[in-house]
């Protein structure tokens, strides 16, 4: 007879007499006296045995499903290792027996006679109700706590988690992420910006989360609406609302604000300026002192209002420049970086030379894919021929064959299909191309707001810097890159990685 042993602590566990070392003999012990030899061991380290999500445990299900009429026996030290949970216990117990695989315990007499099945059944009840009866105490002092001012959870960003001078929980601020946070709450107050104008500001300010990931939208709009960081601790199934016994990141006041944004009840300037014509670089130039992206509005003068734009920042000196005047610096910067019509010819053959070796390589490719697929749809044929006609091979040989041809027959599908390109007529591409950059500045008076906004987010992927009175230090497209360097000319302007010289 043949066994497998299953052996699982917690980490508050593993200095008691609980330990996988006392389990295992144990276990190993058992098995030697009931004359069963080991087959293999599997050892769970600091999982919870609430949940059949367990690394260890699910290698163990797929072992006894692959080794179904060999294996007999799982053995654990007590049920407690098992499962704590009676009806999960009931049908894995279940799973094994469709297997052939009986449950055996170390500490508890449990068998297939109606006394025995009993009996697990009680156990298995036994080891629920200790697990309800810890979580229960777990709930009453997570509250005791937040009663207390203490939060319990885990720190929000912009928090740290520590403990007190009493050794109580609490947070304290993260100094590398608190003025980044402060700022996504001041911007969003105002009104003017959007929650993805905000993400991209923080994020290009330096903010990240703790496994150094962007912010996505929706972690921003949790940090929005989390009462914690205006010093209220909220937990709405207890009906809990405490004071934290912790330093807030933002006033309440600020707070405040921005929920009335959120909410719609205070009235946002964004969408009464962000399509105006009149501002047509609004979202594109960011403050070189601190790299917000510049608002617009009109000022009055002494007879009549004036188009600017400029830095919202608390805090900032800030960037005032009258409308006419960035968008003619603008314009300059893409007379800066027009085309000389013959360097736009040599782009246009290497691009098309580039292409065509594309297409070559993609054609030897598919001939080839295309040539195993059928292969493979043949051996398909030849093999279910000798099953079915011929009888030449067995029922099992055919079964495993047949899975193995049918994955290889899919993923060289797979292949095949990503391998394929988009026909389109690379020639009209390049010339309607060559026509923009060769003319760019002139088109981009010429053309609608939405026209221009469109330009500028081709040529100036990541925006622009308008500091000290100038517009520079842009990052452009990709195709920048090659112009500059083809035509040896020195620039303010720093270019993409990605699209290299050929020689």
């Amino acid at each position: 007879m043949r066994a497998v042993i299953y052996c699982r602590v917690s980490t508050e566990e593993q200095t008691k007499n609980l330990s996988l070392p006392t389990q295992q003999k144990a276990c190993a012990d058992y098995c030697q006296r009931q004359g069963f030899e080991v087959d293999r061991v599997f050892v769970e380290q600091g999982e919870s045995a609430k949940t059949v999500n367990r690394p260890q445990f699910k290698e163990l299900i797929n072992y006894c499903r692959e080794n179904k009429h060999r294996v007999q026996f799982l053995v654990v030290y007590n049920l407690s290792r098992f499962s704590r949970n009676t009806h999960d216990h009931l049908a894995v117990r279940a799973l094994l027996a469709g297997y052939g695989i009986l449950l055996r315990s170390v500490n508890e007499q449990i068998d297939e006679s109606s006394t025995g099945r009993f009996l697990e059944s009680v156990l298995a009840a036994v080891a629920q109700l200790d697990n309800d009866m810890r979580s229960d105490r777990t709930v009453a002092g997570m509250k005791a706590q937040l009663e207390a001012g203490h939060w319990t959870y885990p720190a929000p960003l912009g928090y740290l988690s520590q403990t007190d001078d009493n050794g109580k929980p609490t947070l304290v601020h993260d100094a590398d992420r608190v003025p980044l946070v402060r700022q996504a709450f001041e911007l969003y107050a105002t009104g003017v910006y959007t929650k993805e104008q905000v993400r991209k500001t923080i994020s290009a300010a330096g903010l990240r989360t703790r496994s150094g990931d962007k912010l996505a939208t929706q972690t921003l709009d949790q940090i929005l609406h989390n009462p914690l960081y205006a010093g209220w601790m909220v937990v709405d199934k207890w009906n809990i609302r405490k004071r934290g016994k912790f330093e807030p990141i933002v006033t309440e006041d600020l707070f405040n604000n921005v929920q009335e944004v959120l909410s719609g009840r205070k009235p946002t300037i964004t969408p009464m300026v962000k399509n105006r014509p009149e501002f047509p670089l609004r979202g594109l130039v960011r403050c070189g002192n601190c790299g917000l992206q510049l608002t617009a509005s009109w000022s009055k003068g002494r007879s009549k209002h004036y188009p600017y734009y400029h830095c919202t920042h608390t805090g900032c000196t800030g960037t005032t420049v009258r409308q006419e005047a960035l968008d003619a610096k603008f314009i300059v910067l893409l007379e800066r970086l027009q085309l000389q019509p013959d360097l736009a010819k040599m782009l246009t053959l290497a691009v098309t030379e580039t292409w065509h070796q594309k297409e070559a390589e993609i054609l030897i490719q598919t001939t080839a894919l295309t040539a195993r697929l059928e292969e493979l749809q043949a051996r398909k044929d030849r093999l279910i021929e000798a099953f079915i006609y011929k009888q030449t091979i067995d029922e099992q040989t055919y079964q495993r064959q047949l899975d193995k041809l049918e994955q290889d027959i899919t993923l060289t599908e797979i292949e095949l299909h990503d391998a394929k390109l988009d026909e389109f007529d690379v020639a009209i591409v390049l010339k309607f191309s060559e026509h923009i950059l060769v003319n760019a500045a002139r088109l981009w008076v010429e053309l609608s707001l939405d026209q221009k906004q469109r330009l500028q987010k081709v040529l100036f992927p990541d925006g622009v810097v308008f500091k000290d009175g100038e517009l520079g230090t842009a990052v452009t497209s990709g195709i920048f890159k090659v112009l500059e360097l083809a035509g040896g000319q020195k620039t303010k302007l720093a270019p993409r990685v990605g699209l290299e010289p050929t020689t």
